[in-house]
């Protein structure tokens, strides 16, 4: 990761850009504090870690449950 000042990105605007559609990732800085991240339009998605949200949410024994005919037939089934 490269961070630069919003001074050094305002200069070298066309080499950072150039520098994130390679595959960079290029933090702009206002003093030492990160505010904003050069990335491509296209940009590809992060990838998914399978298990990451386990432990944070609970499902109660009921969503397991048979919906009841009435719930069915409203959603036509």
């Amino acid at each position: 990761m490269k961070q630069v000042t919003i001074h050094t990105a305002k200069t070298h605007l066309s080499r950072l850009i150039e520098e994130a559609c390679a595959g960079e990732e290029i933090v702009i800085s206002r003093g030492s504090e990160p505010v904003v991240r050069l990335v491509p339009v296209n940009a590809p998605a992060p990838a998914r870690v399978f298990g990451s949200m386990r432990g944070r949410a609970k499902v109660d024994a009921a969503f397991f449950e048979p919906l009841p005919d009435d719930e069915l037939a409203a959603w036509g089934q």
